[in-house]
């Protein structure tokens, strides 16, 4: 299986290398220069159009979207646990939580760094403080559920939306309050930081802050 990631460091591509990784899969990895808008190059457009990463080619096959794309290694690589049964109540569960950090998370995280989009130049710091208000209340939201029905998503078994739940909480770092003043989100971030292949993505990634 020919496997490459398009990603840079720090972005929405943390969670499939640290996947890759996690799965011992044998991958190239190929960093854009965001600085160099390397993501917005002709050439990385005909791969992905929408000029984002991550983008993952598996045997010439393209996935964008990192909810997609952890989903999608779940399911080819069944043996290591990491999502329920097709069509059990677990799986509901699962396809719940994954959504949520895609449809809820993500966005309100992308008005927060990029509050011009949303709102003009004009309106920036309006359209932060309602970005603020949104991740906060979603991870309200999420310490809620952990504090009963944790230690992980799903209860005693991790899955690959852990993971990718885990690199949004890293997102909030230098926010005004950081995921880790929730003590039951900071618990359940050191166990998911306590993985091999956390360390070793962040050794790959050059990255050294929130460990």
């Amino acid at each position: 299986m020919s496997i490459v990631l398009y990603g840079s460091p720090s972005t929405a591509s943390l969670v499939v290398h640290w996947l890759l990784i996690e799965l011992d899969l044998p991958h190239q990895l190929r960093q854009l220069d965001f600085a160099k808008r390397e993501q917005k190059s002709p050439t990385y457009l005909q791969i992905n159009p929408q000029g984002r990463v991550p983008t993952l080619v598996i045997d010439g096959q393209v996935l964008t979207e990192a909810a997609a794309i952890i989903l999608h290694l779940a399911d080819l690589h069944p043996r290591a646990g990491l999502a329920p049964a097709p069509g059990s109540p677990e799986r509901a569960r699962f396809y719940r939580w994954a959504f949520f950090c895609a449809n809820t998370l993500q966005p309100a995280y992308r008005d927060w760094f990029y509050p011009e989009e949303p709102a003009g130049p004009e309106h920036v710091e309006a359209a932060k403080a309602q970005a603020r208000n949104d991740i906060e209340a979603a991870w309200q939201h999420v310490a809620d559920h952990l504090q009963v029905h944790g230690p992980f998503l799903l209860g005693e078994q991790r899955c690959v939306v852990d993971f990718l739940l885990t690199m949004l909480m890293r997102w909030s770092r230098n926010m005004p309050r950081p995921t880790d003043s929730w003590p039951v989100l900071q618990a359940y971030a050191q166990r998911m930081k306590a993985l091999p292949s956390f360390a070793e993505v962040y050794r790959r990634e050059g990255l050294t802050d929130w460990t």
